[in-house]
C-alpha cells in the first residue's frame, strides 16, 4: 500500500541529507557526531558506535552526554574495563574525585592495565594528586 502521507515541502528528499557544502564545512568530529549519533538513533545498543560517540561527546567538552554513553556501555558490559575506564574519566571531568576512584579502581579490578596511559590522560588531571589515586598506582601497577 503506497504512502499516503504528503511532504510538505521542507520534507523533499534534497532536504532530509546534507549538502556537500553543509559536509565540507563540518569538522571531522561534528560529522561523527552527526553520524554515530544517526546510528545510535537505529541501533542504540550497538557497543562500538557508543563507545566512539561517547570519545566525540568527552572530545567536544559535552561530558554530562559522554557520562551516559559510558553508563550505558557499562550496562551493556558490565565486565568491560575500558567501559569503566572511560566512566572514571567522565566522573574525574565533571570534578566528581570519589566516583572517578571508585570506578577507576574497578576498571583496574576487572583487568585495565594501561598505568602508562593513565599517568597522562589529560582526563584523569583533575584526580592525579589525590593520594588514592596514588595508591591505586602503587597496588596494581607491579602485579
Amino acid at each position: 500500500m503506497a504512502n499516503s502521507k504528503k511532504r510538505s515541502p521542507d520534507e523533499s528528499p534534497s532536504n532530509l541529507f546534507p549538502t556537500l557544502n553543509q559536509l565540507a564545512e563540518q569538522s571531522q568530529l561534528d560529522f561523527e557526531l552527526d553520524f554515530f549519533g544517526g546510528m545510535l538513533d537505529q541501533l542504540p545498543t550497538y557497543s562500538d558506535v557508543l563507545r566512539a560517540h561517547g570519545n566525540n561527546l568527552t572530545l567536544k567538552g559535552r561530558y554530562l552526554e559522554g557520562m551516559e554513553i559510558d553508563k550505558k556501555l557499562i550496562q551493556l558490559k558490565p565486565g568491560d574495563n575500558l567501559a569503566h575506564y572511560n566512566l572514571a574519566c567522565s566522573f574525574a571531568l565533571l570534578k566528581q574525585p570519589d566516583q572517578a576512584i571508585r570506578t577507576l579502581r574497578k576498571a583496574v579490578e576487572l583487568g585495565y592495565r594501561d598505568f602508562r596511559y593513565m599517568k597522562q590522560d589529560r582526563d584523569l588531571d583533575s584526580i592525579r594528586r589525590d593520594p588514592r589515586f596514588k595508591q591505586l598506582l602503587r597496588e596494581y601497577e607491579n602485579k
